[in-house]
């Protein structure tokens, strides 16, 4: 199983910007992505990326976040712009998707990581 390592989380004002990172172990995954879960909140798919560098983003974040991938080094990153207080989560990557790579109609992913935490103050 692949070892999955987030990292960049911290807390930031409201309007600032972050730029997580994802390290994956092992050999190049097909499909990765990000979620994240707030304080009694279901967790929520933001973003994922084929290994053809095909992205799909949910909706509700997708004028203010931005994910990318480099391949050769089996990192994926989420640039987070434009943060709001309720963008306050932890942050996860995943990775290995059941289903089809895309944000509304996966199924699920194999591998997660331990999580990034990010803090938006107003």
């Amino acid at each position: 199983q692949v070892q999955l390592a987030e990292s960049g989380g911290d807390s930031v004002q409201s309007g600032g910007s972050l730029k997580l990172s994802c390290a994956a172990s092992g050999s190049r995954r097909t499909c990765m992505g990000w979620f994240r879960q707030a304080p009694g909140k279901n967790r929520e798919v933001l973003a994922l990326s084929g290994v053809d560098y095909t992205t799909s983003v949910t909706d509700s974040v997708k004028d203010r976040f931005t994910i990318s991938r480099d391949s050769f080094n089996n990192i994926l990153y989420l640039q987070m712009n434009s943060l709001k207080p309720n963008d306050t989560a932890m942050y996860y990557c995943a990775a290995d998707v059941i289903g089809v790579c895309d944000t509304a109609n996966y199924l699920g992913f194999l591998s997660w990581g331990q999580g990034t935490q990010v803090t938006v103050s107003s």
